[in-house]
């Protein structure tokens, strides 16, 4: 069939091309808008979605991205447009708060659901009980086996012990807010919708989770259109970023890697064409200052021309970079002390015998699953609960910063900028300088009309970001963040990570934001659980590739136990590899960077002014050859780590 596929590469210009495409359109979105009051979130907003796509959607908080989710999934109606879904297709959302029955169990949960494989298993019970009906029992068969129905309850018993729900005579109405989520999850999932939405799908899950869940979906044939702040997420699951700019939708058709190129060079080329619409300007205006009161048609068309290129010429950008040389109180000679620290509630252990002393300039990640003590460390640290035994000797110097999961606590009627000048005027700059209230809160993304709201109309995404405003202007010299992350846009992310790398003072980090751990720490407690607390040198992917090695180690010893008249090796074998191995490592170097020019050539590729089908080819080549290099590395590493 014939579509029409739309193509944004700068603003303001949509080109459209016909094109034969025979993926189904399951969802169209026709000039929706939404407001709220004065507050326009988005006008004029046209897309669609097909099967088989992985939509990321990218917006800065307080754009309306949870407001056009819950619009798409029908829970929200538009001030204008249409949403329109194919007739024969079943869909899922996973809200932020799922609306779930409070007095059903989990396993209850997962079976009261409009499940199709439920509805399978239900016929072919009543087909077994009526035996003579051999046509029903026949067609209930079928049935079974193409939804492999056989095995649902392994599946679903299998994703719930993933999701950490094994207690499946629990009420829902005694789960934490993050165990609903997850619970909603794991029904969506075993629901296999044909297309589903999804509002932050990472939040409450442990890094663990989050790792199983990219695999699940690489795997299944699910079309997604979801909003996550977890950039990993983006680039190993999403196929397509669509961004929400200014109002404008841009359409990426890549993955997170591949938006941030293509942005950049979108950018690029807005600069070039306002700095030559600039210039242009000030040609017209000095034309037009010099023209004689009648006008001729020509010279009232060159009139209209002139200020389409004024708007042009005036269009500004703020990319919200923070770089801020923060004059904080001086660190000691010492920090932080924690000598033979031990902690247990009831009858779990979670710290037993914990030392460590804490040096100027460190940037520590906290990593483990649920459970194994993180939070329950931060709150010793900073002294908000004490160990059952040991001891924690602060600095005389140090100034704790802490932001906590619970977040904000505003007065009813209070505005942005009394919030945050409660905590502090100014922040002390180097030189004399210092940066106000005011100018904090325009740097992370509030400008002056928005400091003026009241607080009670932020999102909640911008709640997270003026509670961070208000831990920031205490100027700290030790700052800890425990989830910092969760319902903060990519946009925010990039701002508090620069302001994070400029930070002159000791920081602690939990987060299951693996980009942001890997761009801001470099070394990390690993929480393992039974009072376990692993001191590792390295950022989070570092741990990973360790632990991938680890792996690769003890199959390599496993097979080392074989008998030795059983095993033949080459002898040349002096560093763990065959002499076949050796060539396929030395190989396979070569190759991978051979691959990552043949990539950078193609993304170069995107910036030349292509057809319509040229890019969808090039899209396909380019994802063969970053799925060719993924192969290739993962092959290096395993040959890698039985060099000895």
């Amino acid at each position: 069939m014939l579509i029409i596929k739309l193509f944004y590469f700068y603003p303001g210009k949509i080109c459209l091309f016909l094109q034969k495409n025979y993926s189904v359109n399951y969802l169209s979105v026709e000039n929706v808008a939404k407001s709220f009051g004065e507050l326009k979130l988005f006008s004029n907003i046209s897309f669609g979605i097909n099967e088989g796509q992985k939509v990321g959607f990218v917006a800065k908080n307080g754009t309306g991205k949870t407001t056009l989710l819950h619009i798409l999934a029908g829970t929200e109606a538009p001030d204008d447009g249409r949403v329109v879904y194919r007739k024969d297709i079943t869909s899922a959302f996973l809200a932020q708060e799922p609306d779930l029955d409070p007095k059903l169990t989990v396993e209850e949960t997962i079976f009261a659901g409009d499940n199709e494989t439920l509805k399978v298993i239900a016929r072919y019970e009543k087909a077994l009980e009526n035996p003579d009906d051999a046509e029903a029992y026949q067609r209930a068969f079928e049935e079974m086996d193409m939804l492999q129905a056989w095995d649902f309850e392994t599946q679903y018993k299998q994703i719930l012990f993933k999701l950490k729900l094994e207690e499946l005579d629990k009420l829902v109405g005694e789960l934490s807010g993050g165990q609903k989520k997850r619970l909603a999850l794991a029904n969506m999932l075993l629901h296999k919708p044909d297309f589903i939405i999804m509002d932050e799908p990472t939040n409450h899950l442990d890094l663990d989770m989050i790792e199983w869940l990219e695999e699940y979906f690489r795997k299944e044939n699910f079309t997604i259109f979801m909003v996550t702040h977890d950039r990993y997420f983006l680039e190993r699951v999403c196929n397509e970023i669509v961004e929400l700019e200014d109002g404008q939708l841009y359409t990426y058709k890549g993955n997170y890697s591949y938006y941030l190129d293509k942005k950049d060079a979108r950018i690029e080329l807005d600069q070039t064409n306002t700095d030559k619409a600039k210039q242009l300007f000030k040609k017209e205006l000095d034309w037009m200052r010099r023209q004689p009161k009648a006008r001729t048609t020509k010279s009232k068309s060159r009139i209209d021309d002139f200020h389409e290129i004024k708007d042009r010429a005036s269009k500004r950008r703020n990319d919200h970079q923070v770089q801020l040389e923060i004059n904080m109180e001086r660190l000691g000679s010492k920090i932080v002390e924690l000598h033979k620290i031990s902690k247990s509630y009831e009858d779990k252990q979670l710290l037993d015998g914990f030392e460590y002393n804490f040096q100027k300039g460190e940037r520590i990640g906290i990593i483990g699953k649920n459970g194994t003590g993180k939070s329950t460390f931060l709150n010793i640290l900073t002294g908000k609960i004490k160990p059952d035994s040991g001891k924690v000797i602060i600095g005389d110097t140090i100034k704790f910063g802490y932001y906590t999961q619970g977040g904000i606590q505003a007065k009813p009627g209070q505005k942005v900028i009394d919030v945050i000048k409660e905590f502090g005027e100014y922040i002390p700059l180097a030189k004399g300088r210092q940066i106000s209230a005011g100018q904090l809160l325009e740097r992370f993304l509030f400008d002056r009309k928005k400091q003026y709201d009241f607080v009670e109309k932020l999102s909640g995404g911008e709640r997270k970001r003026l509670y961070l405003c208000t831990v920031l202007i205490q100027n700290p010299n030790f700052l800890i963040l425990d989830e910092p992350t969760n319902d903060l846009d990519i946009v925010t992310l990039n701002v508090l990570e620069n302001f994070l790398l400029d930070f002159p003072g000791c920081l602690v980090v939990v987060s299951h934001d693996r980009y942001f751990m890997d761009k801001i720490v470099d070394h990390l407690f690993v929480f393992k659980g039974n009072t376990e607390v692993q001191d590792f040198p390295g950022n989070y992917s570092d741990y990973r590739e360790y632990e991938a090695s680890q792996t690769a180690e003890a199959n390599a010893s496993q097979k080392a136990e074989v008998p030795v008249e059983k095993t033949k090796k080459s002898t040349n074998d002096s560093n763990g590899l065959t002499y076949n191995e050796q060539k396929e490592f030395g190989k396979l170097e070569k190759e991978i960077l051979n691959l990552e020019k043949r990539k950078e050539k193609l993304q170069q590729k995107f910036l030349e002014n292509l057809s319509g089908k040229q890019i969808d080819e090039a899209s396909l080549e380019l994802q063969k050859v970053m799925d060719e290099i993924e192969t290739k590395t993962e092959r290096w590493f395993e040959l890698g780590a039985k060099v000895q």
